[in-house]
């Protein structure tokens, strides 16, 4: 999920308006769960600053997962706060609240995991089910046993802690939890679920939650909407035209002269002015488009300032699927169309272009009329060096 996770957990990255965790914690609500212990480590602050503040309407604990990396420690670390029988989802993966009343109706003493088919077997966890017992656990094997993919959703009670006592870390060195997991019950479901693993995954999810979510027009003077607007206080849009679904947060402003169109998610106190174009994008707070712009396909980070006439290139040419270059090489991200993956406090130039699938690090500089066409590093700063001829 890189570069936008080298300034935030993933569980605080933005999609439909709210960060991963608010979604998760929405959907225990909506399970009927009250009570939650959220195991931090990693930038541990924002978590806990963000949910003391935001009202969810659940009792919420806090617990330090120390030295030890792995789901089993993270587990481990809420040992003193947990009840008697309780159950642990990820705080990175959406499901929908059935599924977690499913497995609380279903359990019954023993170790319970939920499992869900997938065509992409390759990508996660499988589970080898006998008799509706967990069998084996293989973690993104080359030839899988089956196709029912672990999605982070367990039912324990206390006991579960000796066994993770006894663990040995994994060859990744990790403490994982599916060590332990072999003889539970399983409990397979149909119902929605979602691992973000790269970070163009969350436009489906921002596309999927968008679709659930109520119409809330709020301040809207002198526009065209030919969608659903959700716009919180104090949002505005003005003279521009809304093409499909868009939530606007607190404080932002659409317009004059602006174009959303597709499932866009814009964070708080945005502008996103004169003639700007978004599209089927996701731009966390403070983001400011002002003139000429676009942004197709795009997830955008904190503090990103677009100057006039940045254009964010989302289609190859040949019409392929685009490419992005991680840190373990290509993927393919399955898109035909993709633009930019950019970190927090970018600046863009004027006339600057960026081309499909390219990343760039949180406090990069891009010079005026630079064309980006490779991955920048965080903290980089790329100019054009032009020669000019000038005749009488």
């Amino acid at each position: 999920m890189r570069p936008l996770t080298y300034t935030r957990p993933k569980a605080m990255l933005q999609v439909a308006g709210k960060p991963l965790v608010w979604h998760v914690l929405s959907n225990l609500k909506k399970a009927r769960i009250n009570e939650a212990v959220v195991v931090v480590k990693y930038k541990k602050e924002q978590v806990i600053d963000y949910l003391k503040e935001e009202k969810l309407g659940m009792t919420i604990e806090f617990a330090v997962q120390g030295e030890k990396h792995g789901t089993a420690a993270a587990i481990e670390a809420a040992r003193e706060k947990a009840g008697e029988d309780f159950l642990v989802v990820a705080a990175d993966n959406v499901s929908d609240a059935e599924i977690y009343r499913d497995v609380i109706e279903k359990y019954d003493g023993r170790k319970t995991v939920a499992l869900k088919k997938t065509d992409e077997p390759h990508r996660y966890g499988i589970g080898e089910v006998k008799e509706g017992v967990l069998a084996g656990m293989e973690e993104k094997p080359e030839k899988p046993k089956s196709n029912l993919a672990n999605i982070s959703v367990y039912a324990f009670n206390k006991g579960i802690f000796d066994e993770i006592k006894k663990l040995a870390p994994s060859s990744r060195g990790e403490y994982e939890i599916t060590d332990v997991l072999k003889g539970a019950h399983v409990v397979e479901t149909e119902d929605f679920w979602m691992d973000v693993g790269y970070p163009w995954h969350l436009f489906r999810l921002n596309e999927y939650l968008l679709e659930k979510m109520e119409a809330n027009a709020g301040t809207v003077e002198n526009s065209t909407v030919r969608g659903k607007l959700i716009m919180e206080g104090g949002a505005e849009v003005v003279d521009s035209f809304v093409e499909g679904t868009s939530y606007i947060g607190a404080g932002t402003r659409i317009g004059p002269h602006a174009l959303l169109r597709g499932f866009n998610s814009i964070g708080k106190n945005c502008e996103v002015g004169e003639s700007t174009t978004v599209k089927n994008s996701i731009l966390f707070d403070d983001v400011k488009a002002k003139h000429l712009s676009y942004i197709g396909d795009s997830v955008v980070g904190q503090g990103v300032n677009f100057g006039s006439g940045t254009q964010i290139a989302n289609y190859r040419f040949d019409s392929g699927h685009v490419n992005v270059l991680t840190e373990k090489g290509w993927v393919n991200s399955a898109r035909k169309k993709l633009g930019a993956i950019i970190g927090d406090n970018v600046k863009f130039g004027v006339l600057s272009c960026t081309m499909p699938g390219k990343t760039i690090g949180n406090d990069c500089w891009i010079g005026s009329g630079v064309v980006v066409n490779r991955n920048l590093k965080s903290g980089q700063k790329l100019f054009l060096k032009q020669e000019h001829v000038t005749t009488e």
